[in-house]
């Protein structure tokens, strides 16, 4: 039951993946249109928000806009709108290939950030592994180079945005996943509703309109499917699959666009991936660790438990 549980769980987080370079490649040739910054993202999380209410309202009702921590819920929705925009900024000028791979250094920037603001330590593999991911975005980002483009910038902020996303997610692990939907697709639509409707560009095709329904579609249903997936797969099983992004990427970059990823994007990309891996494997290791010692503290008691047996005379 668990590995038809944890091959459903890939099959799901692959989809997901797949979602995110199509949300991406959307929010690109959306940009490229004409459109407004704000305006893309804004129908981004409209239709995020009414996909979600569709889902939660008739089971939920008003129960799913509670929270047990509003505060750090608009921390977090804040951050993931802060990801988006600023990852909108960095599609507009930069292949999807390279937004992408600088994205990719989200879990090894949260690894660092977890050590001041969750307590958490640092071990030397994982040490390793955050000095390996700066170095691939370093190889990625390039700024040595004469085209080096300042939309870089852009897309390493979102970097950090993203990460700060996935802390916050981190200290509200207890809040229902329902709240989490809402409040962070429902505070960005409201944050973003005026500067978008100042900024409205009217689409003049109805290519460029269906493409404005399909990313809010695309965004709601990626952020779905990587819940469900985490539901009936290991994290641990599901964590490599994120770095089919790129693969995802290169192909809509390369028939979307007509753009081939360079090499030091792809020799970055490889590092980076590397650091998450040795991430990956670290967090294994601990929890193997700790399995390990939860059954031999559970076999310790349950010996210490057991009625001693009266000598026979």
């Amino acid at each position: 039951m668990k590995n038809g549980g944890n091959l459903t769980g890939l099959l799901l987080m692959t989809g997901a993946v797949m979602l995110f370079a199509v949300q991406d490649t959307t929010a690109k040739f959306l940009l490229g249109s004409g459109l407004a910054l704000m305006q893309v993202a804004f129908v981004r999380y409209l239709g995020h928000l009414v996909i979600t209410l569709a889902a939660v309202l008739p089971k939920q009702g008003l129960s799913a806009l509670r929270s047990i921590n509003p505060k750090l819920q608009i921390l977090r929705s804040l951050s993931l709108l802060g990801s988006t925009a600023f990852n909108f900024v960095g599609l507009s000028h930069l292949p999807l290939t390279t937004v992408t791979a600088i994205m990719f250094a989200g879990p090894v920037l949260t690894t660092l950030l977890a050590v001041p603001m969750l307590g958490e330590r640092v071990s030397p593999m994982q040490f390793v592994a955050i000095m390996l991911g700066f170095v691939g975005v370093l190889i990625v980002v390039a700024p040595w180079q004469a085209d080096f483009h300042p939309a870089i910038l852009f897309s390493l902020t979102a970097c950090v945005c993203t990460s700060f996303y996935f802390i916050f997610s981190r200290k509200l692990a207890a809040e229902s996943t329902a709240a989490q939907q809402v409040w962070s697709s429902g505070l960005a639509a409201l944050c973003l509703a005026p500067f978008a409707l100042m900024q409205w560009q009217e689409p003049h095709s109805w290519l460029i309109v269906g493409l404005m329904c399909l990313i809010g579609v695309v965004g709601g249903m990626s952020h779905s499917l990587v819940t469900l997936a985490h539901r009936i797969a290991d994290a641990s099983v599901l964590a490599p699959v994120v770095y089919l992004q790129l693969l995802f990427a290169s192909i809509a970059g390369y028939l979307v666009f007509g753009q081939v990823p360079g090499a030091s994007t792809l020799l970055g990309a490889v590092v980076i991936i590397a650091g998450g891996a040795l991430l990956w494997l670290s967090g294994r290791r601990k929890r193997i660790a700790a399995i390990r010692g939860s059954a031999i503290a559970v076999s310790s008691e349950q010996s210490h438990s057991k009625p001693k047996k009266k000598e026979e005379r």
